[in-house]
């Protein structure tokens, strides 16, 4: 829960960050290593499609792309609404 609102605080006080989370991951890599960040954090949606399977390749398709630029994964923090998985806070570094 304390990486979920660290995430979520980031995201609200830093426009770098914030300017992530509305992009694909391909993108959003890109973007962070353009600007040398030495973490980013993105949000991966989970509330389209199939939950189980949507999720997964929705993960895997960000950690590759965050690989790609030389970053790993840090942390990865479910986001549950009204006890429906919304998707996850990923949190990668260089």
């Amino acid at each position: 829960m304390k990486h979920l609102l660290l995430a979520v605080l980031l995201a609200c006080t830093l426009p770098a960050h914030a300017g992530l989370f509305d992009k694909n991951p391909d993108k959003a890599a890109e973007e962070a290593a353009r600007a040398n960040m030495a973490a980013a954090t993105v949000w991966v949606d989970a509330s389209w499609g199939f939950r189980n399977q949507g999720a997964a390749n929705s993960l895997s398709r960000a950690h590759q792309a965050f690989a790609t630029h030389g970053y790993k994964v840090v942390s990865v923090e479910p986001y549950i609404e009204n006890g429906d998985l919304q998707g996850f806070f990923v949190t990668y570094q260089k």
